[in-house]
């Protein structure tokens, strides 16, 4: 399977399954059908700030916890971790200056960053050996994520059974008896108060 996948139904054909260029296509181009169309997670005058702040951040956070849990030696491990562990203090001294990746606007960028610190301490920090850092104990990565979460409607697109269920079972070669482990309440954590409106 490829996920996620942008799929033509009247031409029967996929149309794109890269999320990064997915999600610019359903900020704009299906504004004839959106409830919020005046809604721009991709505006024109962040486009530079954007592209520094994902330079850093796909390689190393995004994708860097791939590179973790998938390194078929100790030197690709310590290397992913390291840039992982570094990358991850540098959010967290960046997100203690603004609110949102590039300011006070929310944007695609945030809604990547998102998703892989969504799955960072119920998933990857046991799955992938990610446990140098964690967003519970990231101050300032815990409070912008609970603001994200607490956004109108995306809690409700959080599935943290169905996300766990998907990776503890999908890759026998690191979970050989897909055992699910329970871990804590992430969710009710990202529940709590933010203080964002402070920034």
């Amino acid at each position: 399977y490829s996920v996620p996948v942008l799929f033509d139904k009247k031409m029967n054909t996929i149309v794109n399954n890269e999320s990064s260029e997915i999600i610019k296509m359903l900020n704009s181009e299906f504004n004839n059908f959106a409830k919020h169309p005046d809604v721009d997670l991709n505006p024109d005058a962040l486009q530079d700030e954007m592209a520094r702040v994902d330079e850093w951040i796909y390689p190393t956070i995004n994708n860097g916890v791939y590179r973790c849990g998938f390194a078929k030696s100790q030197e690709a491990y310590d290397e992913a971790i390291d840039e992982l562990t570094d990358s991850f203090d540098r959010l967290e001294a960046l997100l203690g200056e603004r609110r949102f990746l590039c300011g006070d606007k929310f944007t695609l960028s945030d809604v990547r960053l998102f998703v892989t610190l969504l799955r960072f301490d119920p998933v990857y920090i046991v799955y992938f050996k990610t446990d140098t850092r964690s967003v519970a104990h990231s101050p300032n990565i815990l409070n912008y994520c609970r603001e994200v979460y607490q956004m109108p409607g995306v809690k409700q697109t959080v599935d943290m059974k169905q996300i766990k269920s998907h990776y503890f079972t999908s890759h026998p070669d690191l979970n050989k008896y897909s055992i699910i482990p329970r871990g804590s309440d992430f969710e009710a954590l990202l529940s709590e108060p933010h203080n964002r409106s402070e920034l």
